[in-house]
């Protein structure tokens, strides 16, 4: 694996992407569990399905959209949509639950449109639905490079606002914190991460790269920043080996990738509960 690593510049590229994506992913990933805004991930990555569908669409139907990487009206889309959830939150201030199923819908419905239109699916849809080995390019991992600059530079300007935040609203708005514009970035700054992610682990998929992980480490870990530090761990561990598993046996990333994550939520689990039973035993 080492010497197909050096050898091909696609295996390079995808692991380097996957490497850089295990990190910000999860990381993000901790404030979003926290804050019970799951779901968003999942709204903003139907949204970045159907600007993909629609690049693709343009690519065939008009020649100056032919070259252009369709991860950039991925990106494009993602922001716009998060930008959407926000106006929706605060229009429907005591229900702001709404905004995630209508931008979700609309994602869904345009992308059902856009693939239409486009004559079904092809494989370049299919690796962005569910990631690919061979298809991550060296421009992609450029941009998921300068996307997870900005998202380290964001945690690291904002992290005591963002913990406030996450634990407490209502103290962070009473202490004059600029809490709505904190999480007008928080959310762009999202949906870069879940854009910039597909690519290895698939639209689809890629809202369980940031929680499952986090679930796991919130099990064992005794603070937040060891859940952080724990969910990174478990996010790299994810990554790399469905990336060699799916480099072998000829699958597609993003489902190796969420089932190893999924395996070792088990396993954390698994571990926290005979841990206790010991405990337990112990004391009676």
């Amino acid at each position: 694996m080492i010497d197909a690593i050096f050898t091909y510049e696609f295996l390079q590229n995808a692991f380097a992407a996957g490497i850089i994506i295990g990190v910000i992913a999860p990381l993000l990933g901790v404030f979003i569990v926290v804050r019970r805004l799951s779901l968003i991930a999942d709204a903003l990555s139907h949204v970045t399905l159907a600007g993909i569908a629609g690049s693709l669409y343009l690519s065939q139907s008009v020649a100056a959209f032919a070259m252009l990487n369709p991860l950039f009206l991925g990106i494009a889309a993602s922001v716009g949509g998060s930008i959407l959830i926000e106006r929706l939150r605060s229009l429907y201030k005591h229900y702001e639950e709404l905004a995630i199923p209508i931008i979700l819908s609309a994602g869904i419905g345009f992308g059902a449109i856009f693939i239409s239109l486009a004559q079904g699916f092809s494989n370049d849809l299919f690796g962005y639905l569910f990631g690919s080995v061979s298809a991550v390019s060296r421009e992609d991992l450029f941009i998921v490079l300068g996307i997870a600059v900005v998202v380290l530079l964001f945690i690291f300007l904002f992290f005591k606002e963002l913990f406030v935040l996450s634990f407490d609203d209502e103290y962070a708005k009473a202490s004059g914190l600029p809490a709505k514009w904190i999480h007008f970035l928080f959310m762009i700054v999202t949906a870069l991460v879940i854009a910039g992610s597909m690519r290895i682990v698939g639209i689809l998929l890629v809202s369980s790269l940031m929680t499952i992980p986090v679930a796991a480490a919130m099990r064992i870990s005794k603070s937040f920043k060891q859940t952080i530090w724990l969910s990174i761990l478990f996010g790299e561990f994810s990554v790399i080996s469905g990336l060699i598993t799916a480099f072998y046996f000829n699958l597609a990333p993003g489902g190796t990738i969420v089932v190893t994550s999924i395996l070792l939520l088990l396993i954390v689990i698994g571990y926290k509960k005979v841990s206790v039973s010991m405990k337990k035993g112990a004391v009676a």
